[in-house]
């Protein structure tokens, strides 16, 4: 414990204080010695940047409890990585820096949930780059951060429904690989007649 308080710049008691908090696990032992890893570091490490922040130490439990019970990055990605979209991996603080002041034991948990956020390790990976700094952008225009995951929600809803109509309409139609192959064009439908559905609303109903 005093070699892990002196790595990580802290007192011996700051350490047995976390430890009795839960935001640490237990070291591993043998017989009376009690080892810590690099895993116990990094947490370290990470809630000292997490109260640079402005984060509580409530706050930061609450967050490594959503982290814990988080999916890993292999249940996530399923039967593989993503074929057009850059998986992101990112610290505890990193994403805290993204969206900052928004990242809350319930946020952590819908984007876990949603599948966004998966965990390896003591890193947070993000299942797309475009859909992370969408997210981001989002945010910083004002818009709370559970209101983007509700609608990132219901809009995989409307996508998978999407996905089923053209993967069932080109596999039908086309050879074998036909559907993935011609993914681009469905994708440009999806897009055209998005852009033209926002037209008609937002032409009935303008900023105010």
């Amino acid at each position: 414990m005093q070699e892990l308080a002196k790595e990580a710049g802290i007192t011996v008691r700051t350490v047995r204080f976390y430890r009795e908090r839960g935001l640490i696990p237990p070291p591993r032992r043998e017989g009376r010695i009690a080892w810590y890893d690099e895993h116990h570091l990094a947490r370290l490490r990470t809630i000292a940047a997490l109260l640079e922040r402005g984060h509580t130490l409530n706050g930061i439990a609450d967050l490594a409890t959503a982290f814990e019970s988080g999916r890993d990055v292999g249940e996530v990605l399923g039967l593989g990585e993503p074929t057009e979209e850059t998986p992101v991996r990112l610290s505890p603080e990193e994403l805290a820096d993204y969206f900052e002041g928004e990242v809350t034991p319930e946020n952590l948990a819908a984007a876990l949930d949603l599948g966004y956020l998966a965990t390896d390790g003591d890193e947070i990976v993000h299942i797309s780059r475009r859909l992370l700094d969408v997210s981001a952008a989002l945010v910083r225009e004002g818009i709370p951060l559970a209101v983007v995951l509700d609608a990132g929600r219901r809009v995989r809803t409307h996508a998978d429904a999407l996905a089923e109509l053209f993967v069932g309409m080109l596999s039908a139609h086309t050879p074998e690989g036909g559907a993935d192959r011609l993914r681009p064009l469905a994708k440009s439908v999806v897009d055209a007649e998005l852009s033209m559905a926002m037209d008609r609303l937002l032409r009935k109903t303008p900023d105010r």
